[in-house]
């Protein structure tokens, strides 16, 4: 059980390091002392343990308030990496920080702004117009005159259009604004070209539940800006539990945590199973759809059932469903599958896939997502060919290269005299009059090809029959061409 102790006297959490004072911390000296001057008198110091109203949020009172306190993001702020000794230094630049909500990007720029002794602005693309953008960038400017840098913080900085970005560009090349750019999806597909070379990117990731759960206790004993003035007490394995139950986002996790806590009065302070479980009851898990989270969990059912694994196409068929993907969508990319990745080696699979798609619509949910399943374990079992998709992949690269080649005269349609006359149709032979219903010598290629070989297929499933048929009549057409027509299987 952890809880926090009542009777000791409370450990008061460290103040935000400033200046001189944070570089110690984090093993950096510099020459000039901060201080919480840095941020304006008309907008609240997010990250002071002084003043914070018991209204607000938890996950708002306990932001870090030093690089020491962010959970998670090991690789990104560890004490040697480039952004630390940057930061710690005071030597910020442009940056793009893309993660999942609730991994810590508000709370890295608005320590950026303190460690630069620079003033904070926060935007949302979501919120802001282009008016409010030159608003705040006409006051970086001022701002910059007088010898003070602004650090403008762009949240879901993707939703701005192109010249809502643009905005931002003369401004970072002058340095009249430090830029700090927050995105959940990929800055590669969402953001300006012209934008993300002022930028570096810098990639953060979910915090585990380890590092959730450490974010948690914090809250626990902290009084001053936590619950350690409720005496709340709650197991271990709960908290593993609620940060579990968040996801990797560690504002979630604390929002929980809060909710929990609240339950917890009328149980004597303790967090218990049943209050934890009211808590949770509707929780969900991270699935933008249309988003990042999407597009990678789609490809990894993809690419789960190209690789014949079926736990693994189930698996991400079950986490696809959960985050409330239409399961339309999965039908029609499962019938992808059967197309392109097992073709011929299994027809079946594409009339299996179809029949499924038909069974869904008539059954529905939630007993239609069984037959989901049969289909994602059939498609990633069974056998696999993509020589008919690289067959056409080639057929394709040829009419490119080409052009319009003419139709060889014995395989033109000759409907009118005058079409019989200038030879077209002339000298085709009708395969099933022929003996074995194949005519050996007879070419389908525009004379420049003459007999290239596009459809390779592969030695699984019944392409293995395919092949063997293939190899034989491509070697019976080219000893018939080789005897001037005469030979004939």
């Amino acid at each position: 059980m952890w809880s926090a102790n009542p009777n000791r006297q409370p450990r008061r959490p460290p103040q935000a390091a400033t200046g001189c004072q944070s570089r110690r911390a984090t093993g950096y000296t510099c020459p000039v002392a901060r201080s919480h001057s840095s941020f304006p008198s008309d907008q609240p110091d997010l990250l002071s343990a002084a003043g914070h109203e018991p209204l607000r949020p938890l996950a708002e009172r306990m932001r870090p308030a030093s690089l020491d306190e962010v959970v998670g993001q090991r690789r990104l702020v560890a004490p040697h990496s480039a952004l630390r000794r940057a930061v710690a230094s005071g030597r910020v630049h442009s940056m793009i920080l893309w993660g999942p909500p609730g991994c810590g990007k508000t709370t890295l720029s608005l320590l950026l702004a303190r460690y630069a002794d620079a003033e904070f602005r926060a935007i949302s693309a979501v919120l802001a117009g282009l008016p409010e953008v030159r608003q705040v960038l006409a006051e970086a400017a001022n701002r910059f005159v007088q010898g003070r840098r602004t650090v403008l913080f762009v949240d879901e900085v993707h939703r701005f259009n192109k010249s809502q970005q643009d905005a931002f560009l003369p401004h970072i090349e002058r340095g009249t604004i430090i830029f700090v750019g927050a995105t959940t999806e990929n800055p590669s597909f969402e953001l300006n070209s012209a934008l993300l070379s002022r930028c570096r990117v810098h990639v953060l990731e979910a915090v585990s539940p380890e590092d959730v759960v450490v974010a948690l206790r914090r809250a626990l004993a902290d009084v001053d800006r936590g619950l350690g003035s409720q005496s709340i007490a709650v197991d271990d394995t709960l908290l593993l539990e609620i940060a579990r139950a968040a996801d990797g986002d560690v504002r979630r996790a604390l929002t929980l945590l809060e909710i929990a806590a609240e339950l917890a009065v009328d149980e004597g302070g303790v967090i218990t199973e049943a209050t934890l479980l009211q808590v949770l009851a509707d929780r969900t898990r991270r699935f933008d759809k249309g988003g990042e989270q999407f597009y990678d969990q789609i490809s990894a059912l993809h690419k789960s059932v190209r690789s014949s694994n079926p736990d693994g196409a189930i698996y991400w068929l079950a986490r696809m469903l959960d985050g409330g993907c239409d399961p339309s969508y999965l039908l029609r990319r499962m019938t992808i599958m059967a197309v392109e990745d097992i073709g011929l080696a299994d027809p079946r699979a594409l009339e299996m896939a179809l029949n499924v798609w038909q069974a869904y619509e008539r059954i529905g949910p939630p007993e239609a997502h069984i037959a989901l399943s049969n289909l994602a374990i059939y498609l990633a079992s069974t056998a696999k060919s993509n020589a008919s998709y690289m067959a056409l992949k080639a057929a394709r690269a040829d009419v490119a290269q080409y052009g319009s080649l003419e139709v060889p005269l014995h395989l033109r349609n000759a409907p009118t005299r005058l079409m019989s006359q200038l030879g077209y149709g002339g000298g085709y032979q009708y395969d099933h009059d022929v003996e074995g219903g194949v005519a050996l010598e007879q070419t389908a290629l525009p004379d420049a090809l003459e007999e290239k070989v596009y459809y390779e297929p592969v030695a699984r499933g019944m392409e293995i029959k395919l092949k063997e048929k293939l190899d034989r009549l491509r070697q019976a057409r080219l000893q018939a061409r080789a005897a001037g027509g005469q030979g004939r299987k």
